[in-house]
């Protein structure tokens, strides 16, 4: 088992990450594992079939720190390779190894590769796009077929890499001012069989196979292993081109199964926790939970995320249930990856499905995202504040219900109590997960009574209110794809496995909800415009932000002040409305500038005011700032 210290490795020392070295006079191989007896490898001219004899069978010689290495002379490039162990009295199934960077279609075998055919032109000069301070950050989150399948979408590569590269897809999110895409797992995912796309299966990818590897049902190509690196490569390329970076989803807490996956195959439960009896513990609620808190997984988690970061130039990670990993990794991400690029974005779920086997304090749940500096969580708490929570259909504040204002107001200071700095609180009101905007409300309006049905027109109101607050939050700001589009997924809660009749965003939308889709457009555009909703550092919350009084409880007054030197403007004033009647609230004396009022909004100014009083209108916010 290795030290800890391997953690410090420079980009030349990177152990598990070299599994497979190649060049045209020979072909280096090197892989880990404290069980093993024997271990070899096993070369096929072909990339699947059970049937395809091997052409060569390489012993690998045990050297030190457990990890076993053989070279083999002769240039191999386009040739595909297993790893096997001998353990137990028995060889175990062949698997690609556990840090395979290409594959064969469905990722049965490793492919050795000439690594200069998986590069773009101009790949050399592909560069992040600047980033001053991660409160900048505007998250927009999509999964490549949602984006780009509809008939309608006016995009040629539909449901690929090279789609979301398309003119017409970026195109959109430059008009919406976003400033990170992130995308749903697009590694090597075991639901989608990459020989049968045109039975057009769907599924989200969150069931891991070969996490260093694109999956080939994004690719043109997927029996060419060269073909969806390099494609995936141009799309990065196409959004850093356009200023947009690019946040990976990563689901290191579980993998699609355990025996059928490299982890469990190469060393048999090391990967894995256990619970007391021996079975495998399941806090992930996939059947199985990664053991972080190993040595050499830890290590592999490390190693993977820079790999991303340096091979693909990937610009962010979020981590999927990130509250099963322990917070030591995740601080170890953090430190590897600022010495690749201190820019690069983590955040993730500080949550798990099921109850972790590892002890509940030590683990990288929200309540303790403090203890890891620039590791950010999401804030369910101004979810449910606004919206309600997604396991219950009751309203939120944005839709009428006054008893959440208090937790509105903590998250739009960015929840001191758990997040250490803003940009720890990742605010948002929805994600894949769950119900989209436009059906939370729509649930959560339906009935009699204190749930009386609501006109569609109100419900858009609310839609547009809801926003408001994730975007003028201190926190990072987030958005769910297609919200801007008033997308509905007809009532569906969880569609991973749903057909593209339900989650394609509905481009027809965009015209027929201009009004939406321009407020959203302009409220970002207000956020960029005005430091004083990304303040940075919780003194700099502490000292400018105060509340205002106000005359109801469904109205909240959230005043950032003093901001000379900070801002262009002296202050900003925020009146949120989640009643059904307007409201006049007092606000100090001044000359101000009305940013948004009553679903409208415009960076540039709605019209002057010089008044200590403000009109909030029903479900709706107010954005006044004072020159």
């Amino acid at each position: 088992m290795l030290a800890l210290a391997l953690l410090s490795c420079s980009k030349e020392q990177f152990l598990l990450e070299n599994e497979c070295v190649y060049s045209p006079r020979q072909t280096e191989f090197s892989f880990w594992s404290n069980a093993a007896e024997q271990m070899e490898v096993r070369i096929y001219d072909e990339g699947q079939g059970d049937e395809v004899e091997c052409i060569k069978v390489v012993p690998l010689t045990k050297g030190s720190n457990d990890f076993w290495k053989a070279t083999v002379k002769g240039d191999w490039a386009g040739q595909f390779y297993t790893i096997r162990s001998y353990q137990n009295g028995e060889w175990s199934a062949e698997s690609p190894g556990i840090f395979a960077k290409a594959v064969s279609v469905n990722g049965q075998r490793a492919a050795i590769l000439d690594w200069k055919t998986t590069s773009p032109e101009g790949w050399e000069k592909d560069v992040r796009p600047d980033m001053t301070d991660p409160t900048d950050i505007v998250v927009y989150e999509t999964h490549l077929r949602d984006y780009t399948m509809a008939p309608n979408s006016g995009i040629e590569q539909k449901g690929k890499f090279l789609g979301m590269a398309e003119e017409k897809a970026i195109q959109h999110l430059k008009q919406l001012g976003i400033t990170h895409l992130q995308i749903l797992p697009f590694f090597d995912y075991g639901s989608i069989d990459e020989t049968a796309l045109d039975q057009n299966k769907y599924n989200w990818g969150y069931d891991p196979v070969n996490y260093n590897v694109p999956d080939g049902g994004y690719s043109t190509n997927p029996y060419d292993p060269a073909c969806r690196i390099r494609e995936t490569k141009q799309m990065i390329q196409a959004l850093h081109k356009a200023g947009i970076r690019v946040v990976m989803d990563v689901v290191y807490n579980h993998t699609y199964d355990v025996m059928g996956c490299a982890l469990g195959r190469v060393v048999p439960k090391y990967f894995y926790r256990l619970n007391p009896d021996g079975t495998y513990a399941n806090g992930s609620g996939c059947g199985n939970e990664t053991a972080s808190d190993h040595e050499m997984y830890r290590q592999f988690m490390v190693e993977s995320v820079c790999y991303w970061a340096r091979e693909y130039h990937i610009d962010g990670f979020r981590f999927d249930l990130m509250g099963i990993h322990d917070q030591e990794t995740m601080k170890a991400i953090r430190a590897a990856l600022d010495k690749i690029d201190p820019t690069i974005v983590t955040y993730g779920e500080g949550w798990a499905a099921m109850s972790p086997a590892y002890p509940y304090e030590e683990l990288a749940m929200k309540q303790w995202t403090y203890k890891m500096p620039r590791v950010g969580a999401f804030s369910d708490d101004i979810r449910n504040a606004l919206i309600g929570s997604p396991f219950d259909h009751e309203r939120g504040f944005a839709s009428g219900n006054p008893a959440s204002c208090k937790d509105v107001m903590r998250g739009l200071i960015a929840c001191p109590e758990w997040s250490g700095e803003p940009m720890q609180h990742v605010s948002y009101i929805t994600c894949h997960d769950n119900y989209c905007l436009r059906d939370r409300i729509d649930i959560s309006t339906k009935g009699e009574g204190k749930n009386k049905g609501e006109s569609e027109q109100t419900k858009l109101r609310m839609n547009k209110l809801a926003q408001t607050a994730v975007l003028v939050s201190q926190g990072m700001s987030f958005l769910y794809g297609g919200e801007e589009l008033y997308r509905s997924k007809r009532g569906i809660d969880n569609s991973y496995q749903s057909p593209d009749s339900i989650n394609i965003i509905p481009w027809e939308n965009k015209e027929k909800y201009a009004d939406l889709f321009n407020y959203y457009c302009r409220m970002i555009a207000i956020r960029r415009a005005h430091k004083g909703f990304r303040l940075g550092t919780a003194e700099l919350v502490k000292e400018h932000v105060t509340f205002l009084d106000t005359p109801d409880e469904q109205v909240i007054g959230y005043y950032i002040h003093d901001l000379q030197g900070i801002d262009s403007a002296k202050s900003l004033i925020v009146l949120l409305n989640g009643g059904d009647k307007a409201q006049q609230v007092e606000i100090p004396e001044g000359k101000y500038i009305l940013l948004a009022f009553n679903g409208e909004a415009n960076v540039n100014g709605l019209s002057e005011m010089e008044e200590s009083q403000a009109i909030v209108a029903p479900y709706s916010a107010t954005v006044i700032a004072e020159y």
